[in-house]
């Protein structure tokens, strides 16, 4: 074990909205996951490697893991000593460590991963048709690899999968190279950006790869083959125009690449994940119908994988903003203008219940819709006070301020005072933490 770095401030980890995830008193700096995915069985073989940075003297650490089996621990090469419960793994270490001990955990474990059960559905590891995939927002990553699953904790990940051949895999970050090995193949991928737990995703299916250039951004397009004229009508022809708008509107993309899968299986909603998204069957149409669905996962990675939210009850940073930045495609694509958008769901927003505080909307409802409109239309009202140039400066400078960091409503609420060296609390104050909705300025 080392203590030759120094020791990181980290928020806490125990969020309030999912006090059931998220561990205290360290931070992992990297994964290394180890995965040999059987698609035919559901099965899964694997080993994760942990290195792990203590922030205050410990004698163990405690782990999110649900729904599979652990058969061995070490730390630092030793053999530990371990138990598991139904959603978490505890380790003895060998000996105490002190504050700033860097530590090697090693976690050998296996099973048939699927969904755990949440108050915001099933969520994490989910077998499609043919193939599988991960939607683990906001705490669904214990589904498969053992972690401090918090969004106020970011790490660097290295992933490995094995699976049959015929099958594509695809995960965050760089792919750094591919081989077989009998009747499988080995993927493996490295993602040095840090990330949140949630964002870290692998893909599983019979899947054709397009490259795509998105501007200066490299791109890529999986989807069964099947579905090509679809999806290159609605992705292909499509997505270099978003990104070009977005680019414009908040400033340089901000992970190395781009990447989008399509699913053979209908899905609920798409799934953002770092420098992914993936859309279901039914997203991919070949009628641009589902246009504000894919600028809405491509915002993402500026709101939310890049800027992220330091707790949940913020998350309206992230999904106001993606939801105001369909608004913005539409303005750039030739629809109805975000002034007539906003206006349209101001009416319908204006129709529904008044119960939800947007700055902290509890977590029941921390996905309802009314957080995304709503949290659009806080965006608009900024607008419409600051005017386009500052209004647009100022979320440019916001993207690059906190670029791959976590944040709050009230370092956003800073930021626009240091930009604008105004107070804006009587807008703030309406917008996030009122419950009447605030009539719409004119302007």
């Amino acid at each position: 074990m080392s203590t030759e770095a120094p020791i990181e401030r980290h928020p806490a980890a125990i969020d309030p909205y999912a006090p059931d995830s998220g561990n205290e008193g360290y931070h992992v700096e990297l994964y290394d996951l180890d995965l040999h995915y059987s698609v035919k069985n559901n099965r899964l073989r694997a080993g994760a490697t942990l290195s792990v940075r203590a922030l205050e003297p410990l004698t163990r650490l405690t782990l999110d893991l649900v729904g599979l089996h652990v058969s061995e621990t070490r730390v630092d090469g030793r053999r530990a000593k371990h138990n598991q419960g139904p959603t978490k793994l505890a380790v003895r270490l060998p000996q105490p460590v002190e504050a700033g001990a860097l530590l090697t955990l090693e976690v050998a474990y296996a099973g048939k991963p699927r969904p755990r059960r949440t108050r915001w559905g099933a969520i994490g590891w989910e077998e499609l048709e043919d193939g599988s995939m991960v939607a683990s927002q906001p705490t669904g990553s214990a589904t498969w690899f053992p972690c401090n699953d918090t969004p106020a904790h970011r790490s660097r990940y290295r992933i490995q999968v094995r699976a049959e051949k015929e099958y594509r895999v695809v995960t965050n970050g760089v792919r750094t190279g591919q081989s077989s090995q009998g009747g499988d193949r080995v993927w493996r991928f490295q993602q040095d950006v840090p990330t949140a737990s949630y964002l870290a995703t692998v893909q599983v299916g019979r899947y054709v790869e397009d490259e795509i250039a998105l501007g200066s951004v490299p791109g890529s397009v999986c989807y069964p083959a099947k579905l090509g004229l679809r999806v290159k009508a609605d992705v292909h022809r499509r997505l270099p125009r978003m990104m070009d708008a977005f680019v414009a509107a908040f400033g340089p993309y901000p992970l190395p690449r781009y990447t989008v899968v399509v699913t053979e299986d209908e899905l609920e909603i798409p799934i953002e994940a770092q420098g992914m998204a993936t859309f279901g069957a039914n997203h991919t149409l070949g009628d641009q119908s589902s246009d504000r669905l894919i600028a809405h996962e491509l915002a993402h990675q500026w709101f939310g994988n890049s800027v992220g939210v330091q707790e949940w009850r913020h998350i309206w940073l992230n999904e106001g903003f993606a939801c105001y930045a369909e608004w913005i495609w539409s303005e750039a694509s030739g629809g109805p203008s975000a002034a007539e958008l906003a206006a349209r769901y101001h009416a319908r927003l204006a129709a529904l219940p008044q119960d939800i505080l947007l700055g902290d909307p509890g977590p029941a409802d921390m996905f309802d819709d009314r957080v995304y409109k709503r949290g659009a239309l806080t965006l608009h009202a900024l607008r419409i006070e600051l005017g386009d140039e500052a209004f647009f400066d100022l979320l440019r400078s916001w993207t690059q301020r906190y670029r791959h960091a976590v944040v709050t409503t009230a370092d956003l609420e800073a930021h626009v005072a240091e930009l604008t060296g105004r107070s804006l609390t009587p807008l703030f104050d309406a917008w996030l933490r009122g419950l009447p909705l605030p009539a719409l300025p004119v302007g």
